[in-house]
């Protein structure tokens, strides 16, 4: 079953354009990863939520391999600043074990 990787990310509302901005030129990058299925970068809708950068791996070995590549260090590089983001959100990592759908 899949692995799936869920970064939510707090970021003020004067940063947001930016933030997707970053990843809209990252597309095309993590794709070439071995293990990799998609990835979803989720906006907010309510004024509390947080982006949800969403991933998702063959296995966790899979995601593993990317943290660990010379691709997500380059992606990880360039961070925009510390006042860019609130606090909170955070890392989560999942197994799937029901899939209903396409």
């Amino acid at each position: 079953m899949a692995y799936i990787v869920n970064n939510r990310v707090f970021v003020k509302p004067d940063y947001a354009e930016e933030f997707e901005r970053r990843f809209q030129h990252r597309v095309g990058q993590i794709e070439q990863q071995p293990g990799f299925v998609r990835m979803r970068i989720l906006k907010p809708q309510g004024n509390q939520a947080p982006y949800v950068v969403e991933t998702e791996w063959e296995s966790q070995t899979a995601f593993r391999d990317w943290v660990g590549s010379e691709d997500f260090k380059a992606a990880h590089a360039n961070p925009m600043p510390k006042e860019a983001f609130n606090d909170g959100g955070g890392l989560e990592q999942f197994e799937v074990v029901i899939q209903a759908g396409g």
